[in-house]
């Protein structure tokens, strides 16, 4: 059999090249294969990352791999400052962040277009801990709202993990005190009734009559608590969404707690530490300094990445290395 025969007979068994090889010319080896691979490879991920997949949670409350996006109706940009329907407050976002590329793939196009739909003019903050120290929210919340500059008057402390699904929540200007979107009876995970975590609302004047947050919880959890402690102290009441029938579905929850551990170690003075009320840090003694601010889009949607160092005295809080 001739050559030409043999191709023949190749192409009649379904021996061909295939037609995407078909568009480079000459031989291909097995590096030049290797490398587009990997780009293809890349590009079905980023695919599926910007993509989305239909509101709601995923089917069976499953939280596996890659997030779920729910899909929010398109929402315009925001206005120019003197458009009236929009009202005057501007809302700061702030959104504490370490290693969760994936979710803040989803949270940024997501919040963006939900608070674009609801008319509130607002700038979101990725407050991303770039030190070697133990994940502290809270301080990155104290520097969010230093950082925020004067053209916004209010903040929410916003999880990036948490998606709200119903259009009827609240993101306006809580002018009567600290509003609690995420609340007890919405919340997929949290429901004790002095639970403020999640995403809150507060005016920057009462942030401040709390003097923030307190920077001594390096690890996971218990700050909320403690803030709340606070916002009583300063003669501040909760208040929470109302008319809301969506019940624990209100909310998506992106955290997959198999595929990301939390980082709950507690060392002996922590734990003792853990339940006080800190009456003299927050605001007026966070340190860190700024490595570099970037503004950016995400999907179309504009956000600013704020690289954090904070800084930690290891006498007064020993837990915030590993060691």
């Amino acid at each position: 059999m001739g050559p030409a025969h043999r191709r023949d007979a190749l192409r009649l068994r379904g021996g061909g090249s295939p037609p995407l090889l078909r568009l480079f010319p000459g031989r291909l080896s097995a590096f030049p294969l290797f490398l587009l691979a990997l780009l293809l490879g890349f590009a079905s991920l980023l695919w599926l990352q910007l993509s989305c997949s239909g509101e709601g949670p995923a089917p069976g409350g499953q939280e596996r791999g890659v997030p779920r996006q729910p899909c929010p109706p398109p929402a315009p940009l925001q206005p120019p400052e003197e458009e009236p329907s929009w009202g005057p407050h501007r809302l700061a976002l702030l959104v504490p962040f370490r290693e969760r590329f994936e979710e803040l793939l989803a949270f940024v196009p997501y919040m963006h277009r939900f608070l674009s739909k609801k008319r509130i003019r607002h700038r979101i903050f990725i407050l991303n801990q770039v030190d070697h120290f133990r994940f502290n929210r809270a301080s990155l919340i104290n520097v969010g709202f230093l950082e925020s500059g004067n053209d916004t008057d209010y903040i929410a402390m916003h999880d990036v993990d948490l998606l709200p699904l119903n259009e009827h929540l609240d993101y306006s200007f809580p002018e009567a005190g600290p509003f609690h979107v995420a609340s007890p009876e919405l919340h997929p995970l949290y429901h004790y009734k002095t639970y403020v975590g999640g995403i809150l609302l507060l005016t920057k004047q009462h942030y401040e009559l709390c003097n923030g947050m307190s920077n001594r919880f390096w690890g996971w959890g218990r700050e909320d608590d403690e803030f709340y402690r606070r916002i009583k102290g300063a003669g501040l009441q909760v208040r929470r969404p109302s008319g809301i029938t969506t019940g624990y579905e209100t909310f998506q929850h992106l955290h997959d707690p198999a595929w990301r551990k939390r980082d709950q170690k507690r060392i002996a003075a922590q734990k003792q530490e853990q339940f006080k009320v800190d009456r003299e840090g927050g605001l007026n003694n966070v340190r860190y300094r700024i490595e570099s601010r970037t503004d950016l889009s995400v999907a179309g949607a504009p956000c600013t990445v704020l690289n954090v160092l904070l800084d930690c005295d290891t006498n007064e809080t020993p837990w915030c290395t590993f060691g």
